[in-house]
């Protein structure tokens, strides 16, 4: 009996829709970097991407434990010297929601092509609704 190994054309992608209302960061994350990957499928193949598309809702509604809120900072740089700017994520909150969660997800990928992609699949919402409808995505518990 030889290993199944999956390749990109035998490759089926579904819709799954996570809600992210009263989870924490990290739960909402992992899911859909587990989905994204494939890791739950029992065709997972490493060197091949075979995850699929996953729609996260109400990304405003996600909850930071602790104190993480007020001390927690994203920090970016412009390419100037000494221009290193820093926004707490109680701001990021209130204006980009759905960057938060984009974010913690992108980290939980790999830093490759097969990374890169899985997170061109990921679409990510402030609100209750998303327009992917056409796709039938499939509600997904966590």
């Amino acid at each position: 009996m030889s290993t199944y190994m999956a390749n990109p054309q035998t490759v089926q992608r579904d819709w799954y829709v996570l809600d992210a209302a009263g989870k924490t960061l990290g739960q909402v994350a992992v899911e859909a970097a587990v989905l994204l990957r494939g890791k739950h499928k029992v065709t997972f193949t490493p060197h091949v991407d075979c995850g699929d598309h996953v729609v996260i809702i109400n990304a405003a509604k996600v909850v930071l434990t602790g104190k993480k809120l007020d001390q927690k900072m994203y920090y970016r740089h412009t390419g100037y010297i000494g221009h290193l700017k820093k926004v707490k994520y109680s701001t990021l909150m209130k204006t980009k929601p759905a960057f938060i969660v984009e974010k913690a997800v992108k980290g939980m990928l790999p830093a490759n092509t097969i990374g890169r992609a899985a997170f061109n699949r990921l679409h990510v919402y402030a609100g209750e609704e998303h327009k992917h409808q056409a796709q039938k995505p499939v509600a997904r518990e966590f």
